[in-house]
C-alpha cells in the first residue's frame, strides 16, 4: 500500500456534475491523503486537466456542455497528459459504454453508485500500476519500430507517436517477446490488473486501435488464445 506522504504527491481531478457525488468522493479521497480538485463540466474538467496535469482523472459518463467520453477524447489529444490515467464514472454497465470510454482513451471505468473502499481500492491500484510500469522495450530490427518505456512514446520510421496508457502497456507487453502468444487471461492481468473488471471486448479494442495507428502487421489474432506481436 501506498505510505501517505507518497500519496500527498498524487494528484486527482474529480469531473461530475453532481455535487452530491463530488462532495462525497471527494471527501473519501482527501481523506486518503490524496490532493483533490473538481470540475462540474466536461468543458472545465478539459481546461483544469490541462492546467494541472493531474496524476489520474475521474471523469463522468453522462455530463451537459462536454460528456466524458468528448472530454476524455480531448484529454488525449493533448500530450502532455499522455501518462495521465482516466477512469470513467458511470452507472451504465453496459458493453457498448465501455467500449466507448475505451475507444476514447479511458484505461478504467468505475460503476456507480460508488462504495468508498472499492473506490479507493481501484485508485490505488491504478497509481501503483502508473508507477512501478516498466515493461521492456527495444529498437525492432527491420520494422522501423522503437518503444521508449521511460517517455512513454513510440517512435515509427521516425515519427514519434504518443500513445495512451494502457495502449502503451499492452504494445510493450506484446513487443517484450516477439512471437508469442500472450493468452487473454495473461494481457488482462498484466496491463490491467487482476483487481479489475473488463469488459470481453476490452483487450480486441485496444488491438484494433493500435492496428489503425502502428500498421495491421505488428499484431496476428491467435483464435481462440490471445495476440502476438509479429514485428
Amino acid at each position: 500500500m501506498p505510505q501517505l506522504s507518497d500519496m500527498r504527491k498524487q494528484l486527482i481531478l474529480l469531473v461530475d456534475d453532481e455535487p452530491d457525488i463530488l462532495d462525497f468522493i471527494e471527501y473519501n479521497l482527501v481523506k486518503e491523503g490524496y490532493d483533490v480538485r473538481t470540475a462540474e463540466n466536461g468543458k472545465d474538467g478539459v481546461a483544469l486537466a490541462k492546467k494541472l496535469t493531474p496524476d489520474l482523472i475521474l471523469l463522468d459518463m453522462m455530463m451537459p456542455e462536454m460528456d466524458g467520453v468528448e472530454a476524455c477524447t480531448e484529454i488525449r489529444k493533448t500530450t502532455s497528459l499522455d501518462r495521465t490515467i482516466v477512469a470513467m464514472l458511470t452507472a451504465r454497465g453496459e458493453d457498448y459504454s465501455q467500449i466507448a470510454g475505451f475507444e476514447a482513451g479511458a484505461d478504467d471505468y468505475i460503476l456507480k453508485p460508488v462504495k468508498p473502499r472499492v473506490l479507493i481500492s481501484r485508485i490505488q491500484a491504478l497509481l501503483r500500476r502508473k508507477k512501478s510500469a516498466s515493461y521492456v522495450g527495444g529498437d525492432y530490427d527491420g520494422t522501423g519500430l522503437m518503444i521508449d518505456p521511460e517517455r512513454y512514446v513510440v517512435l515509427l520510421e521516425g515519427k514519434e507517436l504518443s500513445l495512451p496508457k494502457k495502449e502503451f502497456e499492452l504494445l510493450s507487453l506484446l513487443a517484450s517477446q516477439p512471437g508469442r502468444v500472450f493468452g487473454r487471461e495473461k494481457i488482462l492481468a498484466t496491463v490491467w490488473g487482476t483487481d479489475v473488471v473488463v469488459g470481453d471486448r476490452t483487450i480486441d479494442v485496444h488491438i484494433r486501435k493500435l492496428r489503425e495507428k502502428l500498421g495491421e502487421h505488428f499484431f496476428k489474432t491467435v483464435k481462440g488464445v490471445g495476440y502476438k506481436f509479429v514485428g
